[in-house]
């Protein structure tokens, strides 16, 4: 027998009906719906996966059906006319799909659209998914004799199942822009539409016609319509937590913001840091690989510290097109970037991007580390790494640094010179570091100039200076962070600091030399 007396967590379920009646937690997020429906009829939303869409769907298919009951105690109870019931064809793409063959989407389509049918006990009719739409719409329009909601969950994923391959996703696209053409073509049988979606791919590649479409992505009227906020997760999960726990809970979990406002919590992330009795982990980050993105990444050379702090204006961060994605718009939009600020700059919209919170931040690297060596290498370097610098074994950095390059693969130097670029050393050094955890700032700025790395520990700081053997070596290094004073700007943390000047060799492609010093005010 089920106690619904004992709050539980309702990861991964997407239906209001069974976490209000089994007793999950819920944050109520139906003033929103009242908001929506109130304002407008054309809605589009694009959030990470896993951040509550399914849920904010299904709360609105519940309402649109009149289904009061479930809506005992919310806000919707009283903001809502319940005498008035509409049909609602609920459309949704969450589903693996694997198949890339254009007849398997549109069978899959076709399936989806006779449960509707069934659902309201009408017959699909139509050569092909369009008109089966279309005729879907008129159908239950002149059965129930009230217009039809429409919903549709992860508008994109059967484009981004196949995103690795161009022609796919382009055959996949082409059928989607078909389907969801017929929406706009059956406007005056239609009471709401609201599609969902992790990607914003531009209109003209998707909702061709659909021009009425309101994207409220970065609306700050709904910048936290998904996620949790401080005020809700504290107001929800009262007494799970103590006042002293938060503000690292807040650090690793809370952090995504879609306006520059308000940011909001992971719901999948901190649902399982509860579940779990409280144990810090990547939940959102390790429920689906990035492969993709870490792709991207690797083939374009990008400059992985500069992630810490991007600026884009707002047609930066917008939609794009298949054939040429962007990586720093799509980073945003999956949820491992997202906006750290905004300001105007003359009458333009400035974003200041980011990683959202430490888990992003470690996990993100991590993986990008396992991406240049294989993993026991990627794991003896950690260890050996993480021992030297927390016990101050700083003639061990050498070595483990050589180690660390020597497992490179050959290929990753094909037709590119990044071997001659100071910034590729660096850029691999600092995957590491963050993927171990620490604190890790990349160009470093001082009064005095910039410091190519500086990591605090919780035992010390370590400035890191780096040079090619063709413009410096170890030394050289270790005395231009003396010369510039780099260390002044840490004398307040009250820890040791460390110096160390390491220098690459391009030709060998790893360390030359490391020297080091404990500073000396």
């Amino acid at each position: 027998m089920i106690n619904k007396h004992i709050k539980k967590f309702p990861i991964g379920l997407s239906t209001l009906g069974e976490i209000v009646s089994y007793g999950y937690y819920y944050v109520d997020k139906t003033p929103f719906v009242d908001q929506l429906t109130s304002t407008g009829k054309y809605y589009f939303l694009s959030r990470p996966r896993r951040f509550g869409k399914s849920l904010l769907l299904d709360t609105l298919k519940q309402a649109f059906l009149g289904n009061k009951a479930l809506f005992k105690g919310l806000h919707l109870e009283h903001h809502w006319d319940w005498k008035q019931h509409y049909p609602v064809i609920h459309i949704s793409f969450a589903s693996n799909q694997k198949e890339s063959a254009k007849y398997t989407l549109e069978d899959k389509i076709a399936a989806i659209l006779d449960v509707n049918a069934k659902n309201y006990g009408v017959l699909l009719r139509g050569k092909g998914y369009s008109d089966q739409f279309a005729n879907l719409i008129y159908d239950i329009y002149q059965k129930s004799n009230q217009k039809v909601v429409v919903l549709v969950d992860e508008y994109d994923k059967p484009i981004l199942d196949a995103i690795s391959d161009i022609a796919v996703a382009e055959n996949m696209r082409d059928i989607l822009r078909g389907f969801y053409s017929v929406i706009k073509d059956n406007d005056d049988k239609l009471q709401f539409v609201f599609l969902t979606g992790v990607t914003k791919f531009a209109k003209a590649e998707i909702f061709s016609g659909l021009n009425n479409l309101n994207d409220i992505t970065y609306n700050p009227n709904y910048t936290t319509i998904c996620g949790y906020t401080q005020m809700e997760l504290e107001n929800t999960f009262a007494g799970l937590f103590t006042s002293t726990e938060l503000p690292k809970i807040k650090e690793w979990y809370n952090g995504y913001c879609f306006s520059g406002n308000e940011g909001v919590y992971n719901p999948f992330s901190i649902l399982n840091f509860f579940a779990n009795n409280k144990q810090f982990g990547n939940y959102w980050f390790t429920s689906g690989t990035p492969s993709f993105l870490i792709q991207l990444l690797q083939q374009q050379k990008f400059y992985i510290p500069n992630l810490e702090k991007i600026e884009m204006n707002a047609s930066g961060i917008q939609s794009f097109n298949i054939e040429a994605i962007p990586l720093v718009p799509l980073l945003l939009q999956t949820g491992y970037l997202t906006i750290k600020s905004t300001r105007l700059r003359g009458t333009v919209t400035m974003y200041t991007l980011g990683y959202p919170n430490f888990e992003v931040r470690q996990s993100l690297n991590d993986c990008l580390a396992e991406m240049n060596v294989a993993e026991p290498v990627k794991d003896l370097t950690y260890n050996a790494l993480n021992t030297a610098l927390t016990e101050q074994r700083f003639d061990n950095i050498s070595q483990i640094l050589t180690s660390l390059f020597a497992a490179i693969p050959h290929d990753w130097y094909c037709n590119n010179n990044i071997q001659h670029y100071e910034g590729f050393y660096c850029a691999t050094v600092y995957c590491y570091l963050m993927g171990l955890g620490y604190i890790a700032i990349a160009e470093d700025v001082t009064s005095q100039g910039k410091i190519d790395m500086t990591v605090i520990l919780d035992e010390s700081i370590v400035i890191m200076e780096f040079k090619l053997t063709t413009n410096g070596d170890a030394q050289s290094a270790l005395t231009q962070i003396k010369n510039q004073h780099y260390a002044d700007k840490y004398l307040s943390y009250q820890k040791p600091i460390y110096l160390l000047g390491i220098s690459f060799d391009p030709d060998k492609r790893n360390v030359r030399e490391c020297v080091f010093e404990l500073f000396k005010y």
